[in-house]
């Protein structure tokens, strides 16, 4: 009886005018090549961020799987990356109510 554990990306979807990323993590526990349990879990990735300065800087994708990193690449142009950008840096008082 062996018992194998993996992680796969089993979906990833782009998501609204800003394209943000949604990622879903399946972990699977097999037992003798059989799946026995399966668990999901998400995060989702924006074009841009505010560092702790506030300041407008790329996200980090460095640390995720190369397919969700050429999906990041595909998606975040350079037209969705200023309107993100325009949002994110928009003052608290002329935003949504």
């Amino acid at each position: 009886m062996a018992f194998t554990e993996r992680q796969e990306n089993d979906r990833i979807e782009i998501v609204g005018a800003y394209r943000s990323i949604q990622v879903r993590r399946a972990d699977i526990v097999e037992k003798d090549g059989v799946e026995i349990a399966r668990t999901f879990h998400r995060h989702v990735l924006n074009p841009l961020k505010l560092d702790p300065e506030g300041e407008v800087v790329d996200t980090d994708i460095s640390g995720e799987d190369p397919d969700v990193q050429e999906i990041c690449k595909a998606a975040w142009t350079t037209n969705v990356k200023n309107a993100y950008r325009e949002l994110l840096t928009v003052p608290p008082e002329e935003g949504m109510p």
